[in-house]
């Protein structure tokens, strides 16, 4: 049954509260209350047409994220980095922001902007090195190292799209791949994949085990700093996370999601969490912002549709 709404209260009311939840969700994750992509008429290193635009747009990149997260775990000479350098203990959110701003830089920003936001980590990558606990040296600015990172990643947000999103066929996830090459490149990455097929090499070729540093980092993972309203979305992401990463990794993380409890209980909830969400976020105001400066300009940078 239906009544009417003259006054177009439930709308209203409707409306008033989808933007308290987009405002909600975009503090978090960005710590930042709208798009700060400026220039017009740059599309920046990928523009409109990019794959890369539009996996990055969506809200599965939260699950992928967090994933690659956790696949990093595993690499002892990053984790020794992480542990060493990194102040996620005291500062959580702050490194999610950054990470926000960086993806958000080298994907939708204009050249100038994804260029500096490249220069600050490679910066930053100076500083952080030392001895693992297993005794060897390691260095952030390491192709290798960077190589793994990146490839984590790109695998990541690449499998939360096509489990949690609209799916790309094998030629878009390519040429997603490829893409995401040319930002791994300006970090100097070596080996860096442009297929998919080349991003399980790359990813068979690292020895990975879980350490001290690892368990202790899994632990925060799983378990941050967060009101008590907000734990059970967020265990449900973290969750389908796990089940997002190789079975080999869940074992030696010692955190398992149960076969039957993945397709039966964790991908249907998240699914409808992530429909909710989108409904109430609606489109990437990054996105939007860049899209309207990028109709105004030249094509987009062809160099990482060149590599595919």
């Amino acid at each position: 049954m239906t009544f009417p709404d003259p006054m177009g209260l439930v709308g209203t009311a409707s409306d008033l509260a989808r933007a308290g939840v987009a405002r909600a969700v975009r503090l978090r994750v960005t710590g930042r209350r709208g798009p700060q992509v400026a220039g017009d008429g740059d599309p920046g290193w990928f523009g409109p047409e990019s794959v890369v635009w539009r996996v990055h747009a969506d809200l599965a990149t939260v699950v992928g994220g967090l994933r690659a997260l956790l696949y990093q775990t595993l690499h002892p000479l990053a984790m020794a980095g992480v542990a060493q350098h990194s102040d996620y203990r005291h500062d959580p959110w702050g490194r999610l922001h950054r990470t926000a701003d960086y993806i958000a830089a080298t994907t939708y920003g204009t050249s100038a902007e994804a260029e500096r936001a490249v220069s600050r980590v490679r910066g930053v990558h100076q500083h952080v090195n030392g001895v693992a606990s297993d005794g060897r040296a390691y260095s952030a600015s390491d192709p290798e190292l960077l190589a793994f990172v990146h490839a984590t990643e790109v695998d990541s947000f690449l499998a939360a799209y096509q489990r949690y999103a609209a799916g790309l066929s094998a030629e878009d996830a390519d040429r997603y791949v490829a893409e995401m090459g040319f930002v791994a490149q300006q970090l100097d990455a070596d080996p860096v994949p442009t297929t998919v097929a080349e991003l399980r090499r790359v990813l068979a070729r690292f020895e990975l085990r879980s350490t001290p540093e690892a368990r202790d980092a899994l632990r925060f993972l799983m378990l941050p700093p967060m009101p008590l309203s907000v734990r059970p979305t967020y265990g449900l992401i973290a969750a389908a996370a796990v089940e997002l990463l190789p079975l080999h990794a869940q074992l030696e993380l010692r955190v398992v999601v149960p076969p039957p409890w993945g397709p039966l209980a964790v991908r249907p909830a998240l699914r409808g969490l992530l429909g909710t969400l989108r409904w109430a976020v609606g489109e990437s105001p990054t996105l939007a912002a860049a899209r309207a400066r990028a109709s105004v300009g030249t094509p987009a940078f062809d160099a990482p549709r060149a590599a595919t």
